[in-house]
């Protein structure tokens, strides 16, 4: 019978049900692609930050470094008799120098806090990187002129503060004859042979080669970015000077979630890198994984305690680091779309409430009669509740597959959104909690929209509830009705 009923009811109110319909379709379909949006968006910040961070990197901890304070990082060539230098009174006077420096705008921790941060209850996995830039320095001064000059300093070069396999050069005529120099540099960054899960090494794969291994601490072995390795020419058996020291490619990596460059150019074993660069038992960067994403909260709140030095920050965090067209659309799905498609929402629940309101009183006459042959106020409830609910139903179907249709769409034309992540190499970026930085890592990603059977439930769930409190509201006024009224009355 009620079956019966509400299908006979629907088919002679058809104008009605495809308005209710219709409003709930849209908004439904509105809520799905805005949802889908913010999923896409969250997995391609999520795919930023691990090519720089490290693919399950839940927390990393740096120290901010002050301008000119002690440990800061940064470029700096000392020349003296030592030097190499050629030429004579005739000629240019050649002068070249390496350096294996902190990189710019970063400080160093002690190694000691590694053990520290493994110790905070609910960490997975640690790990501690050495970020640094190899800068090498050539040049030539001209020889003094003979007569007729003036006296003066030669060029002086300052290195380049970002960028890899940066090239910088110059040339001027003092009183000292004409010089030129260039500076060329490139990121270093040691890091633990011993465990690869969490840290930069865990964002990469593998094209040639090997990985470093345990065996290769101590060792002059190094593993190239595949981006570096192409520009510099450099395959698995090559050589490549680093801190004024030979070292052999073992292996090549690239990037696992994207097609932009890794964390830094070149990789080499912790220990070795912290001799080259006069640091021993320092490091710049501490990688966490946690047992649970529920424990980072606390994780972090415990590591802030422990180290009170240090800045410790979590991918919420660093994503705040994030800039471009990527920044932009996760701005625009935040600030307007969830606000648009709860209006939207608001506005279809409340047309499907008011025109189950309408409807239900021009059919006073209709409910009159069933409670004068003794359908009760619960019965009439449910039978109007009944309709509204397969209205929403039929609402929320439409909804979800315009709502899966634009999906599908936006996956099939796949549009690029640009990101910058400042860092500090394997740490956080300028601007972000880490401090400040020496490069952005800029990347191209293709926004794909994840389908899933979530979005079918929240279609269902949005379509039952907007069904629920139309029948509530309608089956309200419906049970208020008193038969003698509702008799009297005329449809």
């Amino acid at each position: 019978m009620f079956f019966t009923y509400l299908r006979r009811e629907l088919g002679n109110r058809k104008k009605q049900s495809i308005i209710i319909a219709m409003g709930m379709a849209l908004a439904i379909a509105l809520v799905i692609i805005v949802n889908g949006v913010s999923a896409g968006v969250k997995s391609a910040q999520s795919t930023a930050l691990s090519s720089v961070y490290g693919v399950g990197t839940d927390i990393t901890v740096t120290k901010t470094a002050t301008a000119g304070g002690a440990g800061a990082g940064g470029q700096q060539f000392a020349f003296g008799s030592g030097d190499s230098a050629s030429g004579s009174s005739s000629s240019k006077t050649k002068l070249s120098q390496s350096t294996l420096q902190l990189a710019m705008g970063t400080s160093s921790l002690k190694e000691s806090s590694l053990a520290t941060v493994e110790a905070v209850e609910g960490v997975k996995a640690a790990t501690a990187t050495l970020s640094l830039t190899n800068s090498s320095f050539s040049g030539s001064i001209g020889a003094a002129p003979s007569s007729g000059g003036t006296s003066g300093s030669g060029t002086t070069g300052k290195a380049p503060t970002t960028g890899s396999g940066t090239d910088s050069s110059s040339s001027t005529s003092t009183g000292t004859g004409p010089s030129s120099f260039s500076v060329d540099s490139f990121t270093v960054t040691g890091i633990s042979t011993t465990d690869t899960s969490v840290g930069p090494m865990s964002a990469t794969t593998l094209d040639s080669g090997r990985y470093l291994k345990a065996s290769d601490d101590g060792t002059k072995n190094v593993v190239l970015d595949s981006t570096y390795a192409t520009t510099e020419k450099k395959t698995v058996g090559d050589t490549l000077t680093i801190g004024g020291k030979k070292f052999i490619v073992v292996g090549i990596v690239s990037s696992s979630s994207s097609s932009s460059a890794t964390a830094s150019d070149t990789y080499i074993p912790l220990d070795t890198a912290q001799s080259l660069a006069d640091l021993d038992g320092k490091v710049t960067d501490i990688s966490v994984s946690a047992d649970s994403a529920s424990d980072v909260t606390s994780i972090q709140t415990a590591i802030e305690k422990a180290l009170p030095s240090a800045t410790v920050s979590t991918e919420a965090d660093l994503a705040s680091s994030i800039s471009g067209s990527l920044s932009t659309v996760s701005n625009l799905v935040s600030n307007l779309g969830k606000w648009l498609s709860l209006i939207v929402l608001a506005a279809a629940f409340a047309i499907a409430v008011l025109f189950t309101v309408s409807g239900v009183s021009r059919r006073t006459r209709e409910f009159g009669t069933l409670k004068a042959i003794g359908w009760s106020n619960g019965r009439i409830v449910r039978q109007v509740a009944g309709e509204s609910v397969v209205n929403g139903l039929i609402g929320g179907a439409i909804g979800a597959a315009v709502g899966v249709a634009g999906i599908i769409i936006v996956n099939v034309i796949a549009p690029t959104l640009s990101t910058a992540a400042a860092a500090s190499t394997s740490g956080p970026g300028a601007g972000g909690p880490g401090g400040a930085s020496t490069a952005s890592t800029t990347t191209d990603i293709a926004l794909q929209i994840p389908l899933t059977a979530g979005i079918i439930l929240i279609a269902a769930g949005l379509a039952v509830l907007g069904g629920l409190l139309a029948g509530a509201f309608g089956g309200w006024r419906a049970s208020r009705l008193r038969p003698a009224e509702a008799l009297r009355s005329v449809a």
